[in-house]
């Protein structure tokens, strides 16, 4: 046997292992980009090799088997796979191969649509009603799952409208909207139930359930994007055409879809699609483009197993596999411990990705994560990568189990979780962990705190490294000379960040309680403190008692409070940066009269046209509501400007209150009158 001959034998055996994980046993091992990589490379070899071609090999195929235990269909039109290209150079040859074959005066327009990331399915209509439900399967036969899609309240059962022919296939795509994946996790982390790893695996494992009653229990949707075959006289003439009579017979149609003449504005499509694509509210994994005529659909005509008149467009993959190579302990401020996956390099959402946040061990715990797992990963617009599951099939033998350290990795002290929290937390303070004071000047010289424009990260890193800097007083000493000394940092640049420290010497109580990192201080904590008490000296003399009276403050956070100003270390702190000259204006004490939104947490989410962010979650705190940075089941209202994304889509799941930008202006205007 040729190296070429080994090499297909392999490939083909390879990939029918991962159709039937992720067809069959809706359990995938790898990402749909590794999939992809291996399907491709056998394509090649074969192109290569004509006589390597087999009638078994996955590339005469179009999908996978059907599942046993569901009635076998056979499709009438074969359902096809779709070429795919990249880049804008596969979309314009594409475009340019077209015309050539039509023929240079033929007119030729073409449709963009997003690609729902789910199951293909086929629905017939006879007289109007649903008759049959199949899956696509190998192309030629799928499933049969007429019980289960009955189940999808956007299929409707049966059509309204005139003109809808004798009988008739209409296909489209079933998938799990992000709300509804997160609902049905919710629910079953609350029964100790299974939960699900991504809304696509969620829609092919529900679809594909024997007993409907159970598909009915996993919340699914569907978008048609094509017409299959027509018995009767609807003759239409162009794609267009096909989606919005759909739409008139109540089938669900993407109002995403445009037609285009060129691929200068089928690019321009696609560059905004995927600017949007985070806040859409289902996933997808790039776009459609069609010929939309029928006419020339039928005269470009197919090959094998695709079609010539369309082409799909993939978006970087957002999920991929890779191997978990260490897990480090990283500190926060507070002392807060968070396990970090450090991963084999892998391409994902449009960068290398070698990073994934674990939250914490209880987090490690629910994955039953060993150092050496494969793992897969997933990747949203700015979102930090996270690891979703395990594959524990390929877990090696020296796999190792991921454990808390008993010391801080970075000061050595004790490492202890209090109660029942989910963090565990270094207990050596910001005197005695470096990790802590760098974190701790970090937010001290944040935006939202003291606002010292030119002073990041790194060189708060080194400032701390070289022995500048112990505690945020210590900023107000630094000269230009000094400055200008360490790396990378240019004479223009360390006198601009003088000029900023010193600058930041003028601020309010709210900012400067912020900046002081006060363990569940945060900003609208810091400013009702500051508007109840008036002074810095008010606030610091204050009882447990005292302390309860300010909105939004318990007895937990009046306790961190308490500790804090205790401290000697800490108030020794506070009285350095009052003798460096940082001040504010000062006001009597004053019991605030009751707030309209006194008690109520709210979220924004998206943009906002009319105001900035900042400026928004301004006027909230001045009504008594506490702004958040993220949505939980206490969440009261969500305000959800433009392209808003996952915040929006987990308060839907949650049932939380959610309202749009003009609906929010309204609200402002008659509760501030």
């Amino acid at each position: 046997m040729t190296d070429a001959a080994q090499r297909a034998r392999d490939l083909r055996r390879r990939i029918d292992h991962h159709l039937h994980c992720y067809h069959v046993l809706d359990a995938p091992e790898i990402s749909d980009a590794e999939y992809d990589a291996l399907y491709d490379e056998l394509v090649r070899l074969e192109a290569e090799h004509p006589e390597l071609v087999v009638s078994e090999s996955p590339t005469q195929r179009v999908g996978a088997a059907p599942q046993a235990g569901f009635r076998s269909v056979r499709h009438r039109q074969a359902m096809l796979s779709l070429d795919k290209t990249t880049d804008e150079t596969g979309i314009a040859d594409w475009m340019a191969r077209t015309r050539r074959t039509l023929g240079e005066g033929s007119g030729v327009s073409f449709t963009c649509e997003p690609k729902i990331d789910g199951v293909a399915v086929a629905l017939i209509y006879e007289q109007g009603r649903l008759v049959q439900a199949a899956t696509r399967g190998d192309g030629e036969t799928g499933e049969d799952v007429t019980a289960n899609v009955r189940t999808i309240h956007s299929v409707p059962l049966i059509l309204a409208g005139d003109g809808i022919p004798e009988r008739f296939e209409v296909r489209g795509e079933v998938y799990m909207s992000h709300a509804d994946f997160e609902r049905y996790n919710l629910r079953a982390r609350e029964s100790a139930g299974k939960t699900l790893v991504n809304p696509r695996n969620g829609a092919a494992g529900s679809l594909r359930q024997l007993d409907p009653r159970l598909t009915a229990e996993r919340p699914l949707s569907m978008f048609c994007y094509s017409l299959g075959w027509v018995e009767g006289d609807w003759q239409p003439l162009t794609h267009m055409e096909v989606l919005a009579t759909l739409k008139k017979w109540r089938l669900r149609i993407n109002p995403h879809v445009e037609e285009v003449t060129d691929a200068a504005a089928c690019m321009e499509y696609l560059h905004r699609l995927q600017s949007a694509r985070d806040g859409l509210g289902y996933d997808i994994d790039g776009a459609v483009i069609k010929v939309n005529a029928l006419s020339q659909q039928a005269a470009l005509g197919a090959l094998s197993r695709t079609p010539r008149w369309a082409l799909a467009f993939k978006f970087p993959a957002e999920e991929a596999t890779t191997t978990v190579l260490a897990v480090d302990f990283q500190v926060g401020r507070t002392g807060a411990i968070t396990p970090v996956a450090r991963l084999e390099p892998v391409f994902v959402g449009g960068v290398t990705v070698s990073n994934a946040t674990l939250h914490n061990m209880d987090e490690v715990a629910r994955l039953e994560l060993h150092v050496g797992d494969a793992v897969m990963i997933r990747r949203a617009g700015d979102v930090i990568p996270q690891v979703m599951a395990v594959i524990a099939s390929r877990r090696p033998p020296q796999a190792v189990p991921v454990a808390l350290p008993d010391r801080c990795p970075v000061c050595g002290s004790p490492v202890e979780r209090e109660g029942e929290e989910a963090v565990a937390r270094c207990t050596g303070g910001v005197n005695i962990c470096a990790a802590q004071r760098k974190e701790g000047l970090k937010h001290f010289a944040s935006r939202r705190a003291m606002d010292i424009e030119g002073l990041g990260d790194k060189l708060i890193d080194v400032l701390v490294e070289e022995g500048h800097v112990r505690r945020a007083a210590d900023l107000y000493g630094l000269s230009a000379q000094t400055l200008a000394a360490l790396p990378r940092l240019a004479e223009k640049s360390a006198a601009n960040l003088v000029q900023a420290i010193d600058r930041s010497r003028e601020t309010t109580l709210n900012r400067f309680l912020f900046a002081l990192g006060i363990r569940d201080v945060g900003e609208a904590t810091a400013l009702g403190l500051a508007r109840h008490f008036g002074t810095l000296d008010g606030l610091m003399a204050a009882d447990q008692e005292a302390l309860e009276r300010v909105p939004d403050v318990g007895p937990v956070v009046a306790s961190r409070i308490l500790t804090w100003f205790a401290a000697e270390e800490n108030r020794d702190a506070v009285a350095a940066l009052r003798a460096a000259g940082v001040h504010w204006p000062e006001s009597a004490p004053q019991a605030e009269a009751p707030q309209p939104l006194s008690g109520q947490t709210w979220v924004l989410t998206g943009t906002l046209t009319t105001m900035t962010r900042d400026e928004a979650k301004a006027r909230l705190q001045s009504l008594g509501a506490k702004v958040a940075g993220s949505v939980s089941a206490k969440t009261h209202t969500v305000v959800a400007g433009a392209e808003a994304g996952s915040k929006l889509a987990k308060a839907e799941a949650l049932g939380v209150r959610v309202i749009d930008e003009t609906a929010f202006l309204a609200f402002l205007e008659s509760t501030e009158a």
